[in-house]
Order: C-alpha cells, then sequence, then structure tokens
C-alpha cells in the first residue's frame, strides 16, 4: 500500500533547507539518509494519486473530475480531506469503497450514473465527514442501512426517486441540505395511507408524481403507516386461514371417527340383547324342568 504523506508549503520549505544543510561537506552520513529517506516517500505519496486525477500536496485534495471514471478508485492517499469525483461515468458505490479514508471530510459523487449503493456502502465514512453530495445521479431506492449513522450535509436531489416507506425513514434520519431539500421529487410512489381503497392505488400514486417528497410528508403522507397496516392485514388473513384449517381438521376427524362409534353401540346394543334372550331362554328350560 502506498504512504499517502501530504507536505504543506511551509514543510517542503523546511525540507529544502535541510536538504542543503546535509548536502555541504561537514554534514554527515545520517542526515544524507534522512534526506533520501524523506524523497523516497515524497516519491511514494506522489505514486498514491490515482490515474486520471490531481493530487495537491498542500491542500489534501484528490481531484478525479471528468475523469471518465466508472469505478470509485481504489489507491486514494490515505490523508485525503477532500475528494472530488464528479462528472464521471461511476454506477455503483462497493462497501468498501471509503473504508481507509479516516480523515475524509467532503465527498462530492454529483453527476455520476449511481444507480445502487452497496448495503453499509457508506457506513465506513469518516466521523469527520461534514459534506456527502449524490445529486444529479441514478438513484432510486435507498435504506437507511446504507447510510450508517453520519452527521454529514447530504444532497440527495435531483435523482429519480421511488417514494416509499425506506426513503421516508431515509429523510427523516439524515441531515439534508436545507436549500435543496425541496428538489427531492418523487419519480414514482406506493399510495400513501388513507388515500382511497386498495383499488385505486395507481391513482393515488400518479397524483405523487412530481411532487416534493417534503411537501407530501407535510401533508400528512405516510407511507410507513400504509406498509404497516398491509403487514398487519397480511397477519389476519393468515392467522384466520390457520383457525379455519383448524376448524376443517377437527369435523374432518369427528366424520371420520363417527360411523366407527355407532357401529360399536350398535353391536353392544345386539350383544346385549343376545344376553338377554340367552337369559330367559335358560329362566323358561328350569322352570320346563
Amino acid at each position: 500500500m502506498h504512504l499517502s504523506i501530504m507536505f504543506s508549503s511551509t514543510s517542503l520549505t523546511h525540507c529544502f533547507w535541510i536538504t542543503l544543510c546535509c548536502f555541504t561537506p561537514d554534514a554527515g552520513v545520517f542526515c544524507r539518509l534522512y534526506v533520501l529517506l524523506g524523497a523516497g516517500l515524497w516519491v511514494q505519496a506522489r505514486a498514491g494519486c490515482p490515474a486520471g486525477c490531481k493530487c495537491p500536496l498542500e491542500s489534501r485534495t484528490v481531484l478525479c473530475v471528468a475523469a471518465g471514471l466508472l469505478e470509485v478508485p481504489r489507491e486514494l492517499p490515505l490523508e485525503t480531506v477532500s475528494l472530488h469525483l464528479e462528472h464521471n461515468l461511476i454506477h455503483t458505490i462497493p462497501e468498501d469503497a471509503f473504508q481507509d479514508l479516516l480523515h475524509l471530510q467532503d465527498l462530492y459523487l454529483s453527476h455520476n450514473k449511481i444507480d445502487s449503493l452497496a448495503t453499509r456502502a457508506l457506513r465506513h465514512l469518516s466521523t469527520e465527514l461534514r459534506l456527502l453530495d449524490l445529486s444529479n445521479n441514478q438513484l432510486r431506492h435507498a435504506r437507511w442501512e446504507e447510510f450508517g449513522v453520519t452527521r454529514a450535509k447530504v444532497r440527495l436531489y435531483h435523482n429519480p426517486w421511488h417514494c416509499d416507506c425506506n426513503l421516508q425513514q431515509l429523510m427523516e434520519g439524515l441531515y439534508l441540505e436545507p436549500e435543496t431539500v425541496n428538489q427531492i421529487v418523487c419519480k414514482s410512489s406506493v399510495r400513501g395511507i388513507n388515500e382511497g381503497s386498495r383499488w385505486d392505488d395507481s391513482a393515488a400514486a400518479a397524483s405523487h408524481i412530481g411532487q416534493p417528497l417534503v411537501k407530501l410528508l407535510d401533508s400528512g403522507v405516510n407511507f410507513c403507516s400504509l406498509q404497516r397496516r398491509t403487514t398487519d392485514v397480511a397477519m389476519l388473513i393468515t392467522m384466520f386461514l390457520w383457525f379455519f384449517m383448524v376448524i376443517v381438521y377437527v369435523v374432518y376427524y369427528v366424520r371420520q371417527n363417527r360411523p366407527q362409534d355407532t357401529n360399536y353401540h350398535l353391536n353392544q346394543q345386539v350383544v346385549n340383547r343376545n344376553k338377554s334372550v340367552e337369559s330367559r331362554n335358560e329362566e323358561s328350560a328350569r322352570q320346563i324342568y
């Protein structure tokens, strides 16, 4: 793994004077070794910059804007504070894309083709993160699990969002940029609670298209209540079917065993009758004799 050491202008000036001092005739061997080692580390730091990107040492910024990237670069300088990946062709964010960037504060991913986020894709972001820009992509679905606990300001506008319970929970959990929150618009939607019968879902959902999600939520639309109600109805139907099957089994069992019980009682009656007849015949025979 490349070392990601970034020097400020002050550090470079300091290194320049050390180099001049160490290569004087009176300088010792250890001083020269120190300079050579520092030069080697500087070369390694420069080698850590991904192809097609620019990595100004003094700002700890990685600029990969409009570089034709198809995926997030793998080898990024570990000391990166600001990462610019705008205007590329990135389609997805893998789970381990940013887990080594412990000092990352600004992450720009706008104007890409991102249509999916791996599970916990953004959970490894630095706790120092201040801004996460996912605007102008192709995201339709997103879950809270993919973002995790982040205090960063998030931009999600200009994506073809499918408004449902997952997106509602995400909206409620993230710190969205106030200036752009009204630009998170429903491209498609499920029906919210108290919006007609279950037979006109498509008409109710169509009324949400083109509407800002925050406006729908403020008007009383609750996608999560519909999901919970649907779950409750499914549970009731399941319990009813189970109870019905129990009743059917009991009825079947009774009907299957009833003929046997009837035959048993009839046989017992016949046997008892025969015994009574035999007893009377024996008494009559004794009386005759």
